[in-house]
Parts: C-alpha cells; structure tokens; sequence
C-alpha cells in the first residue's frame, strides 16, 4: 500500500498561515503551483490524509519541513523515513519523481548546474528520444536539493548549487491540456514564483508582474514542448517573444529556461512553424543516451534482493546500459526472486517485455 501522511493536528494553523505567507492568495493558486488537483491540497490543509509524495512537495511550497508537521503513527515513530520499501525499486512507466531512485546522468548534470549556479543564469535544452529519461531528469533538476539527506541514498550527492534554497523552480509539462491556454500557463508559472495573479491575467501584465517582482535565481523546466508548439494555437510567436524578453532583458538575469525535447530547438521551432528567437537562446544542449556502465551497475544494484553476477552482467549486456532497459530487465528479475523461480526462465519474459522499446538501441 502507498504511504500516506497528514498534518498533525497541533500544526494545521500553522500549515494555513503559510499560504498567504508564500504567496499563495487562494489554495487553487498553492494546487496549480504544485501541478496538483485542489482537492488533495483542501486534503493537507485540513488535516486529512495524501500521498506522501504530495504531502512532501505541498510542505517544500510553503517552506514548511514536512518532517516536522506530518503525524505518524504510533508504531512507526521509530521508522519514520524508511520509504525503500514502500515504492517500486525499479520504475518502468512513469517518470522518476523522487531523487533517490533516479540514477546517472552525472556528466550532464554537473553541466547543467553549472549553467544555473553562476550569473546570468543561461538556457539549456535536453534532447533524446522517447523513453529516453528526459521528464525524470527535469524533475531530477526540480528536486535533488530541495529533498532531505534522509530520503536520498547514502552518499548520493545533493550540493549542486552553493544557495539551493535561494532557487525557484516551475515544471511545466506540455501534455497537460490545460497548460495549452495560455491564461492558464501564466496563472501557473505565476502561482509558481508566488507572485499575485493580475486582473487581467494577459501577457502584457504577466510581463510587467514578473519583471518588477522576479528577484531569486528561477528555472522554469520545459517538459515536451513540441506537443505544446503543436498543439496550442494560443502559444503563438508573441508569447515566446515574450518569455525571451524576460529571460534576456528583464529579470537581471536570474532567469532561465531548461527544455526538453527529441529534437533542437530551433528544428522543432521549424517544423511547427515558429519564428520567434525564443528557440535561438539555448546555448547548451545535451542529448540522452546510454548510462556509463559503472553507473548502471549502481542502478542494478538498488534492488533489494541481490542478484547472481552472471544476471548483473546479463543485463547489462541486453540492456547496453539504456535506463528503461536496465529498469524493466531488473524489475523482471526482481519478480522472479521474490516468486522463487529457479533457473533461466525469466529472461524469455524480460526480452519480450523490452521489446517495445527497442528503438532505445
């Protein structure tokens, strides 16, 4: 069963007095902030029981240690922080949220934050195919040094940046329809920085709102947007206009735009028909491939139960280190571990369970 926790009783006005301390005029502005629906953000602010996940992220937004509100039960006071057994050690299908079991990538990442964590802070764009990690990489950027030593693994390195907590960062994910109108988006990003939404909510106002009151570094993360230049007919050249603008001559520097995408961005600005120089600021771009083999054999072994070294070297072979493949290949062995299969048999089933992304190699 999936973790859940609530906020103790003794700190439920104080969890209320947070919104408007943060920012948050409305608890719709606190649920769009954190990509939530409202009703698990009236959950936490009255007490009531969400998804551990939810319960941590909504703590962050209002710069509350989730730690300290949450009440646990009696009998697991003496464990409070064990999660390893409560969520899937290997993640095949949707995006990797928690920093913990998100694994590699340490070239391109020390690259990106050495983008963010000097001044001006400057774009970059992740590329790679479908499958590829770049969603669990964007959230791995959003979340790494906001999450407590006591959640990630031992040793897993969190001191990217020399201030972390001077940073804002804003996930916007392109597949969300509601994200495709552009009012929406700018509430959205908005309710992000905390800033109070202007009446009305276009782009001239949103421009001048951010302008005079955006002052910490910020990172606004880009998740598929060609399904955003493809779909949304209101994101027109104007809007991307406008975002370079901010980002280029209005906000000190302190902002920037980290997308992700299969292709560049200015081929993906071609083939959608955008013109605007938006797509022309990324200076650093990246393409996911492969993990190194030292840092798959980490992957491997997160598995709570040990695999044989002839299985280690399987899968790495099958896999050629490709995350999902590694993913799927050690989760179908893991089942078979804990079923008590003997023998080889379980490796028909991991090749065919690949099979749908092979494209990978």
């Amino acid at each position: 069963m999936a973790r859940s926790l609530r906020v103790a009783p003794e700190y439920i006005k104080k969890v209320r007095l947070a919104l408007p301390i943060k920012g948050y005029a409305t608890q719709e502005s606190l649920a769009v902030s954190a990509g939530l629906a409202l009703s698990t953000v009236k959950n936490f602010l009255s007490g009531k029981p969400v998804s551990y996940g939810n319960f941590v992220e909504l703590s962050s937004k209002l710069g509350l240690d989730w730690q300290e509100i949450a009440h646990q039960e009696p009998d697991k006071q003496q464990h409070p922080y064990i999660i390893t057994q409560e969520r899937s050690p290997f993640i095949t299908g949707p995006p990797i949220i928690h920093p913990r079991y998100f694994f590699g990538r340490e070239k391109e990442l020390k690259r990106l934050f050495d983008l963010l964590k000097r001044h001006p802070l400057q774009n970059a764009a992740i590329l790679g195919k479908k499958r590829s990690g770049k969603t669990s990489l964007l959230h791995y950027l959003k979340n790494i040094t906001r999450t407590p030593t006591v959640q990630l693994r031992s040793g897993q390195k969190l001191d990217w940046l020399p201030h972390p907590s001077n940073y804002q960062w804003i996930f916007v994910d392109f597949q969300d329809p509601r994200l495709g109108k552009q009012q929406r988006l700018l509430r959205h990003i908005l309710g992000g920085l905390g800033i109070a939404v202007p009446t009305p909510c276009d782009l001239d106002n949103f421009m001048d709102v951010v302008s005079h009151n955006l002052r910490s570094p910020t990172v606004i993360l880009l998740d598929e947007i060609g399904a955003g230049l493809q779909r949304c007919l209101e994101l027109d050249d104007r809007f991307w206009d406008s975002l370079r603008s901010l980002a280029t001559n209005y906000t000190g520097g302190n902002l920037a735009f980290i997308l992700a995408s299969p292709e560049s961005p200015i081929q993906l600005a071609r083939n959608t028909g955008h013109s605007s120089p938006f797509f022309n600021i990324f200076g650093y771009t990246t393409t996911l491939g492969a993990l190194t083999e030292a840092e798959a054999r980490e992957l491997i072994a997160n598995s709570p139960m040990l695999f044989p070294p002839e299985d280690v070297e399987w899968i790495l072979t099958q896999s050629r280190c490709f995350p999902l493949l590694v993913q799927i290949l050690c989760r179908e062995r893991l089942f078979s571990l804990e079923d008590g299969q003997i023998g080889d048999s379980w490796r028909q089933e991991a090749l065919q369970q690949i099979q749908s992304f092979t494209h990978l190699l």
